[in-house]
């Protein structure tokens, strides 16, 4: 059994990317469906919804062949409102490409969203 449903649904999601996938199926857990909603928001996947299986069920996500790599980020790193570019630079590739998904006082957002709002948080994941 797992210890971090994030990590193994954006493996899930990454892997089912590269093989060409069109649908992945990810264990679900409050953070994993905040992350996917960000994600949506941000057009690296599509729609996505919870299938219920009586006392088991997933996530069914389809994919848009938008992601190059993502992954959960261990240990949970606290950032204060003035570190942001210090961590861009060690996660994402390139300025305005790809985002940083970060847990605050007022939920998970992105790197961009906790910019505009002065705040930080700590790092969940990244994706590009």
């Amino acid at each position: 059994m797992s210890n971090d449903l994030l990590a193994d649904a954006l493996n899930a999601i990454k892997t089912h990317e590269m093989a060409g996938k069109g649908i992945c199926e990810v264990k679900p857990s409050k953070i994993v469906r905040e992350t996917l909603k960000i994600l949506q928001e941000k057009h690296y996947i599509g729609d996505f919804e919870y299938v219920d299986e009586g006392y088991t069920g997933h996530f069914k996500v389809k994919l848009l062949g938008k992601i190059n790599k993502c992954g959960s980020i261990k240990p949970r790193f606290p950032i204060r409102k003035s570190e942001w570019v210090e961590w861009e630079q060690k996660y994402i590739p390139g300025v305005g490409f790809g985002l940083l998904i970060v847990s605050t006082p007022q939920g998970l957002m992105t790197n961009e969203d906790a910019k505009k709002n002065n705040t930080g948080g700590r790092l969940i994941a990244y994706v590009y």
